[in-house]
């Protein structure tokens, strides 16, 4: 999955922010679960950057709900 910029979460509408969010989080669990049976992780850095794109996520959802 693609690293999601501010500005593409803040043109998309709230249902596929939360759809997102969904698949974010599902590939954030199998990356970590993967790399814990495994002991080594193909890519280390996919885990921060899922982590870093998750909180980009929340943070502009909760923005979103303010303005409303």
């Amino acid at each position: 999955m693609a690293i999601l910029r501010s500005k593409e979460i803040w043109e998309m509408e709230n249902e596929d922010i939360n759809e997102k969010l969904i698949e974010l989080k599902a590939e954030l669990a199998k990356n970590i679960s993967k790399s814990a049976a495994a002991g080594v992780n193909e890519n280390p850095g996919k885990v921060r950057e899922l982590k870093r794109t998750i909180a980009r996520v929340l943070t502009i959802m909760n923005e979103k709900q303010k303005e409303n």
